[in-house]
């Protein structure tokens, strides 16, 4: 299929332009858009769409659900909204995509199955919630629960990143001022040592040799490099090693209680959100354990499962495993009591997301110390190994 970037003019006479990917020619798009009511002005053949996966930020997501939803509740179809979202957007890559889900749906597509087709960008939850959403009749209510969700989990994942961007920046900064010093002092203060017949140190020469390999054999190091990142990546894509992973982050030191926490927050809300659309409890499960993506909550939620189909109580199920905090069981049992589950453990999620925020500022608090200990061994090593032969001759001198 080809790509037509066309201009057209709608029923009520206003002119607009749009993205089409799902035609062979101009004739098809003239006859598709006919069938809509419209008139094809003009088109434009761009490149293939064979292979697009467009990236859209996370952001541009949350907005398009809050606009979808504020149009729809305002009376409009479902046509309509993308149609009026994707003439508004000024991200090429969220116009083409709009573009191809409105065909879908012209086409007499599902709303799920005309999303469905741009997995890479609207996430399980999102599918699960517009499913819901259109079969119940709540789809005004399920985008907006939907935009309110991913705008959370936005913020979470804003906060972890800005937290943790000063220790990135140090290391990094560290790295390169280390090689700097490598390629271009080193060499300098070793010439001079040879002319000076000074015997080296142990920690001068760790320095010389590293500084030989690393201007002599750069192009090794750097092939290691590449190789080392296609290796972790084709090692990401296996399924063990991804649920060995997904569990040793739960285990694994300083981090522990944080990648456990955010776990818990993402798995939950999610639950939270698709039961007060009225998915079922197994159904959002499902869901839930897809966009937890962790090995060891998929274990649990087999068991949970097992659980609530025997009539166990959801509380009652979740006090067996010890990575839910007792704030939760709490807020659920307290929940199924009065009848408004969803509402109470969002409440509790809430508690949840200021005991993250907590735990990452005690990190920082910790981690800031240790990053500068580091850096200032390691410059203190290279200065050592600089200095220590001319104190060396100097001492001779005398």
């Amino acid at each position: 299929m080809a790509i037509y970037e066309y201009i057209a003019i709608d029923v009520q006479g206003n002119r607009y332009s749009g993205t089409s990917n799902d035609v062979t020619g101009t004739a098809v798009l003239k006859d598709e858009l006919a069938k809509m009511g419209d008139t094809l002005i003009k088109a434009t053949h761009q490149r293939s769409s064979r292979g697009i996966r467009p990236k859209i930020k996370q952001a541009e997501i949350v907005s398009f659900a809050y606009k979808f939803a504020g149009m729809y509740a305002a009376g409009l179809s479902i046509s309509r909204c993308i149609e009026t979202i994707e003439r508004q957007t000024e991200i090429p890559a969220l116009k083409y995509v709009l573009a191809d889900i409105r065909q879908s749906i012209a086409r007499g597509s599902s709303l799920r199955d005309a999303f469905e087709k741009h997995k890479h960008i609207f996430s399980d939850f999102f599918l699960g919630m517009l499913e819901a959403g259109e079969s119940g009749g709540k789809l005004h209510e399920t985008l907006e629960i939907s935009a309110t969700y991913l705008e959370k989990q936005a913020d979470l994942r804003h906060k972890i990143t800005a937290a943790f961007a000063y220790p990135v920046v140090v290391a990094v900064m560290c790295i390169l001022i280390v090689t700097a010093l490598i390629i271009f002092v080193i060499p300098v203060f070793s010439n001079l040592y040879k002319q000076l017949n000074v015997p080296l140190p142990g920690p001068t020469q760790t320095l010389v040799n590293l500084s030989v390999v690393v201007i002599n054999w750069w192009w090794m190091l750097l092939s290691a490099i590449i190789a080392l990142i296609f290796i972790v990546r084709f090692l990401a894509n296996n399924p063990k090693l991804r649920a060995a992973w997904s569990i040793f982050k739960l285990n694994m030191p300083v981090f522990a209680k944080l990648n456990r926490m955010v776990v818990v927050t993402r798995f939950m809300r999610t639950f939270a959100m698709l039961i007060s659309a009225g998915i079922s409890l197994i159904k959002a499960l499902d869901v839930a354990d897809i966009v937890a993506n962790n090995a060891k909550i998929s274990e649990i939620v087999v068991e949970l499962q097992q659980s609530i189909e025997a009539g166990q109580p959801v509380a009652a199920s979740l006090e067996k495993y010890d990575i839910f905090p007792p704030i939760i069981t709490q807020m659920v049992a307290s929940g199924e009591e009065a009848g408004t589950l969803p509402e109470m453990l969002n409440k509790g999620l809430d508690f949840l997301d200021k005991d993250i925020e907590r735990i990452i500022k005690s990190l920082m608090v910790k981690l800031e110390p240790a990053i500068t200990l580091i850096m200032g061994i390691i410059v203190g090593f290279i200065l050592l190994g600089v200095y220590l032969p001319m104190f060396d001759y100097m001492s001779r001198v005398k």
